[in-house]
């Protein structure tokens, strides 16, 4: 799922972007009103949830709230606001946000509230490559019946391939989708290939290297 995060505090947009990314979530932020702005008043802005600071630079956030529901009022909107600001919150949820958080708030809540506000307002469907499936909602994949554990960034690199599945993705389009800014090692794709290839052997999978143009999924 897609996430725009609004917030001018550049620790907690990074501590809460980081923290979302581990939820397997895609995170785009942006730091001032005006750019919020500009993206929510868009038809095509491409997000499934925007959690919204109120207090920006430029723009307000009831503003850019305000200018999304003039063309959309279906992708859910978590205001993250100050603990005392009841007015704010009060005319947030009257201009169609579907929830807020008051400022301190515990990064366990936050995620808990963001799953609960995808599952209502789902966009997506679940992915299916021969027996292997995941939904994105609950971040859960299944093999052959059997949930499969993964850890964060193997699940976030089967996500890439299962979506791009039957066709091959070079290494640079894999970091580049899978893991966006994280810093990666020039052998850290092989590793994790490697480790996938040893979590589907026995299954009717196949994950192949195909020389020059990259990794391809496929059930064969």
């Amino acid at each position: 799922m897609k996430l725009l995060l609004v917030e001018d505090d550049a620790l907690l947009a990074d501590t809460l972007g980081d923290a979302l990314r581990l939820e397997g979530q895609d995170v785009d932020t942006v730091d001032d009103g005006d750019r919020a702005l500009g993206l929510l008043s868009s038809p095509d802005h491409g997000y499934d949830l925007i959690l919204l600071d109120l207090n920006l630079p430029g723009a307000g956030g009831l503003e850019g709230l305000a200018a999304l529901r003039k063309h959309d009022s279906e992708t859910p909107v978590l205001i993250l606001t100050a603990r005392g600001a009841v007015e704010d919150r009060v005319r947030g949820l009257d201009l169609g946000a579907d929830d807020y958080l008051a400022k301190p708030f515990a990064l366990d809540e936050l995620e808990a509230r963001v799953r609960a506000l995808l599952r209502r307002h789902s966009r997506g469907g679940v992915l299916q490559v021969g027996s292997l499936s995941f939904d994105p909602i609950s971040q859960r994949f299944t093999l052959d019946g059997r949930s499969l554990a993964l850890p964060p960034r193997e699940q976030r690199l089967l996500t890439c391939l299962m979506s791009h599945a039957g066709q091959p993705v070079d290494k640079t389009q894999l970091v580049k989708e899978a893991f966006g800014d994280d810093a990666m090692g020039d052998n850290a794709i092989e590793v994790y290939i490697h480790r996938l290839r040893r979590r589907l052997r026995g299954s009717p999978l196949e994950l192949r290297t195909v020389r020059g143009l990259g990794y391809l999924l496929e059930s064969s």
